[in-house]
């Protein structure tokens, strides 16, 4: 016998047809990718590794038109030597009166440029007593660094010449994962305050809606702020994560109160306490199945508004700790480069933002359309 489609099935089929949906589904799926092999260590792992110059550019830059066209050297002038003792004005007297006693003063070390250099004569018996050897070792392997680091990039690099890209990639991880883990609780706390409201009624909604009252009475920004003035930092991205949470619930709850109001007087929910079913059976049983898509599309919608509520707390300081990265802090660093004219890193963070939010939201639009029941 035929069965007709279920919701999921219907949504699936709305979902192929729409190209713009399907589209933004890849681009996004894209991201995943990528932000699965950071977080396994086989992508962006070195990303804090010295890997170029300081200020690399792109590598469809070349060094010399990243810079600024050079000024005409002014004309050299003539260098008047030191004084004799510039630093020693009695060293003239002592010196004379040593002569007369017979006594020779070691002469003062002069450096290459002819400045006295007053740590010279303990500087050359240290490098004497360890040896020359460990002096050239040292040379050696500073020569060796240096020459590693490339002059270009392929996305350029910052003022430290890590890789940009690594670095994108690296906060591409960290956004993506903040928005989801924090979008994943917020929704569980959301559907859960908002069952047991739309559920029971009476003082249980009473009370659960004034608490939602006192968050949503206060601007969405300083509410993340004071939270997060509360919360303790030094723990990562959890910190990060209960910050985004424990302010984004609010929506789903209110969607999911609406939903259990208009669900639990229908007629399965009445035929389910009639066979004795319990509260908890019938919450989550019989009426969140039915709701489940109104969770699904807050779930996305919650995604993609924590992540760009974590580069907007990255930004201010309140996000990832210095030793990570994250679109948030890339863009913290490039508006100082800036001002110097290295707009690289600027650009890859902002790029690599806007692309995601932006098949985010498309495809959260075609979900949340797609799981309308609305539409056959």
């Amino acid at each position: 016998p035929s069965h007709s489609a279920s919701l999921w099935q219907l949504a699936w089929r709305r979902l192929r047809a729409d190209r713009l949906a399907m589209l933004s589904l890849t681009i996004v799926i894209a991201f995943l990718l990528p932000t699965l092999a950071s977080a396994s260590g086989w992508l962006a792992a070195d990303w804090s590794r010295e890997a170029g110059i300081s200020y690399a550019p792109p590598s469809f830059l070349t060094p010399s038109s990243t810079t600024a066209a050079t000024l005409p050297e002014p004309a050299a002038t003539p260098r008047t030597p030191p004084p004799a003792n510039p630093l020693d004005p009695l060293a003239d007297d002592i010196a004379a009166i040593n002569a007369e006693r017979g006594l020779h003063a070691t002469p003062a070390p002069f450096d290459d440029e002819g400045i006295i250099d007053p740590l010279a004569t303990e500087l050359q018996e240290i490098r004497a007593a360890q040896g020359t050897g460990n002096t050239a070792t040292a040379a050696t392997t500073a020569d060796d660094s240096a020459s590693a680091r490339r002059a270009t990039l392929p996305f350029g690099g910052d003022k430290w010449g890590r890789d940009v890209l690594q670095k994108t990639l690296k906060g591409t991880e960290t956004s993506i994962i903040v928005g989801l883990m924090a979008a994943l609780i917020a929704t569980a706390i959301g559907t859960l305050l908002g069952a047991l409201a739309g559920y029971y009624g009476r003082w249980v909604d009473d009370l659960l809606n004034w608490f939602y009252s006192i968050f949503t009475s206060l601007p969405y920004l300083l509410l993340i702020l004071a939270v997060a003035a509360v919360v303790p930092r030094g723990k990562g991205l959890t910190s990060i994560v209960l910050i985004l949470s424990l302010t984004g619930w609010t929506g789903v709850f209110r969607q999911m109160r609406a939903e259990y109001l208009k669900h639990k007087s229908r007629e399965y929910v009445r035929a389910a306490d009639a066979l004795g079913a319990s509260h908890a059976r019938m919450m989550f049983l019989h009426i969140f199945p039915n709701v489940s898509h109104v969770a699904l599309v807050q779930l996305s919608l919650l995604a993609v508004g924590f992540i760009k509520s974590e580069v907007i707390l990255s930004f201010l300081g309140f996000g990832v700790p210095v030793d990570a990265v994250s679109w948030g802090s890339m863009l913290n660093e490039a508006q100082n480069e800036l001002i110097l004219g290295k707009w690289w890193q600027l650009a890859a963070a902002t790029s690599a933002m806007a692309l995601l939010i932006t098949a985010f939201s498309l495809f959260t639009d075609a979900l949340r359309d797609a799981l309308d029941p609305r539409l056959k």
